[in-house]
C-alpha cells in the first residue's frame, strides 16, 4: 500500500433545513392556524483518530468532501429530518491545519478523539413557531442557515517510542527486522526504504514499544538532496533516537566520525528539538573485517566527547541485547546513565590547570614593576616645572626702581634718611603728596614776616 503523510482537501457542512408555511385544513375545523413545521439541521464534518490506519492515502484520491443537507420542514407540525454527521477517519497522529492560515487546529494523537471540523448549518423555524395573539397567521417561515466550509491541510506524524536514524544502507531495515516483525524491503544498495516503517517491539517484562525507521538522511538534505526532510516529522514524537554508524561504508570522504557529525546537523537544521532527544549510538556492521579496523578509533573519538558505542551487528544479532537494553532504560526509566562515558581527557586537563598559574604568576609581577618603571618620570614632572619657576626672573621689575633712581637722587639732596622710608613704603603712598606738604609748610613762614 502506498504511504501518504501529507494532503490537502476541502470540506463542508450540510446546511439546514427551511421552515414550512402551512396552515391547518380539516373538516369542520374553521381557522386552524398555521401548522409549518421547522427544517433539519445539517450534518458537520467530523475526524476522528483511528489505531487501525498508517496512511492518508484515500484522502490523496477524493479531496472534496461535503455532508448532507437537513431536510425541510413539512406541513401538520412536521420538522424535517436531520442530517447524519460525515465521520472521516484518520490515522492516529494527524495534525489537521487551516490551508489559509497554517494555524494548527488540532492534534489527533489519542485513539478515538474527535474533531469537528466544519460545523453543520441550523434548520430553519416553521410557521407555527412566529404565531402570537396579533398575528395569528403568520406567512412566513424561517430559512435554515449555512454549514461551514473550510480548506485543510492533513500532516501524518507516526506515533512511535524509538526512532532509528543514519545514513542510507546503514542497517536501519535489518535491525527493525530483527527486533520486530515488520518486514520492510532489505537490499544491498542506498535508498531501500522509500516510505517510514512501523514495528512492534516486544521486549522483556511484558514490555514493548514501537519503533520507526525513516528513509535514510544524506549531507544537504536541508536543500532538497536525496529524500530531503520530508520523513523526519515521523521520528519527533519519538522519545529515543537510535543513530545507527555504518562501519563498512565505502566511498570518497566516507568515515564513521564524519557521517555521524553530518547527520546530527542536519537534524538541527531541520528541529533544534530533535536533535536534543537522547541518542543511542551503534557502531554497525561488525562482522566485517574492515568495519572492525575502525571501531578502536570511532570509539576513542566519541569518548572523548563523553558518548558511549555500542558495537552490533544487524545481520549475525551480535551486541544487540545491549542495546536494546540501553535503549528500554532510557525509555522507560529516563535514564541516560549508559549513554555517556567519563572523558578520559580530564587527568590532563588538571595538570595544565595547575601549570598555568605558575606561569602567569610572574606576568602578574612584572606588571607592577614596569608600570613603576613608568611611574618615575611622572615624579620628574615637577622638576620640570621648577624650570619655568626660575625662568620667572623678575629682574626687569626691580629695575623699574633704577629708572627712578635719578628721581631719588634728586630728593635725596634735601633728606637723603627720609627717601629711605619711602623706598619700604607701600606704592599706595605717591611721594609727590608730600611734596606740597613740605611747600605749604614754607607758605605760612613766609607769612608770618610780611606780617612783621
Amino acid at each position: 500500500m502506498k504511504f501518504v503523510d501529507e494532503v490537502r482537501i476541502f470540506v463542508k457542512a450540510g446546511d439546514g433545513g427551511n421552515g414550512a408555511v402551512s396552515f391547518r385544513r380539516e373538516k369542520f375545523i374553521e381557522r386552524g392556524g398555521p401548522n409549518g413545521g421547522d427544517g433539519g439541521n445539517g450534518g458537520s464534518v467530523v475526524f476522528v483518530a483511528n489505531p487501525q490506519l498508517t496512511t492518508l492515502l484515500d484522502f490523496r484520491y477524493q479531496q472534496h468532501h461535503r455532508a448532507k443537507n437537513g431536510e425541510n420542514g413539512m406541513g401538520s407540525d412536521c420538522n424535517g429530518r436531520g442530517a447524519e454527521d460525515m465521520i472521516l477517519q484518520v490515522p492516529v497522529g494527524t495534525l489537521i491545519r487551516s490551508t489559509d492560515t497554517g494555524e494548527l487546529l488540532v492534534d489527533l494523537s489519542a485513539p478515538e478523539q474527535r474533531y469537528v471540523a466544519a460545523q453543520g448549518g441550523r434548520g430553519g423555524l416553521g410557521n407555527m413557531n412566529f404565531a402570537t395573539s396579533t398575528r395569528q397567521t403568520p406567512r412566513f417561515a424561517q430559512d435554515g442557515t449555512k454549514g461551514e466550509e473550510v480548506t485543510l491541510t492533513l500532516e501524518l506524524k507516526l506515533l512511535a517510542d524509538v526512532g532509528l536514524l543514519g545514513f542510507p544502507n546503514a542497517g536501519k531495515s535489518t535491525f527493525i527486522s530483527r527486533v520486530s516483525r515488520a518486514r520492510p524491503k532489505v537490499a544491498d544498495y542506498p535508498f531501500t526504504t522509500l516510505v517510514p516503517n512501523l514495528g512492534m517491539v516486544q521486549y522483556k517484562d511484558n514490555l514493548s514499544f514501537v519503533m520507526a525507521d525513516i528513509p535514510g538522511i544524506i549531507e544537504g538534505a536541508s536543500e532538497g538532496v536525496g529524500l530531503g526532510h520530508q520523513f523526519l516529522r515521523h521520528v519527533e514524537r519519538c522519545k529515543v533516537l537510535i543513530h545507527l554508524i555504518d562501519l563498512g561504508a565505502e566511498g570518497e570522504g566516507r568515515e564513521p566520525l564524519q557521517d555521524f557529525d553530518i547527520l546530527n546537523r542536519e537534524l538541527e537544521k531541520y528541529s533544534a528539538e530533535l536533535a536534543r532527544k537522547p541518542q543511542v549510538v551503534a557502531a554497525n556492521k561488525l562482522d566485517l573485517t574492515h568495519a572492525r579496523e575502525r571501531l578502536e578509533a570511532l570509539a576513542n573519538a566519541l569518548r572523548e566527547r563523553g558518548i558511549a558505542v555500542f558495537p552490533v551487528s544487524t545481520a549475525t544479532g551480535e551486541g544487540m541485547q545491549a542495546l536494546m537494553d540501553a535503549t528500554a532504560e532510557v525509555l522507560f526509566t529516563g535514564r541516560t546513565d549508559k549513554l555517556r562515558v567519563e572523558p578520559p581527557a580530564k587527568p590532563a586537563s588538571r595538570t595544565a590547570a595547575q601549570k598555568a598559574p605558575a606561569r602567569k604568576a610572574p606576568v602578574k609581577k612584572a606588571a607592577p614593576r614596569k608600570a613603576a618603571a613608568k611611574k618615575a618620570p611622572a615624579k620628574k614632572a615637577p622638576v620640570k616645572k621648577a624650570a619655568p619657576r626660575k625662568v620667572a626672573k623678575k629682574a626687569p621689575a626691580k629695575k623699574a626702581p633704577v629708572k627712578k633712581a635719578p628721581v631719588r637722587k634728586a630728593s635725596a639732596k634735601k633728606a637723603p634718611a627720609k627717601k629711605a622710608a619711602v623706598k619700604r613704603a607701600p606704592a599706595k603712598k605717591a611721594t609727590p603728596k608730600k611734596a606740597p606738604a613740605r611747600k605749604s609748610s614754607a607758605k605760612p613762614v613766609r607769612a608770618k614776616g610780611r606780617r612783621s
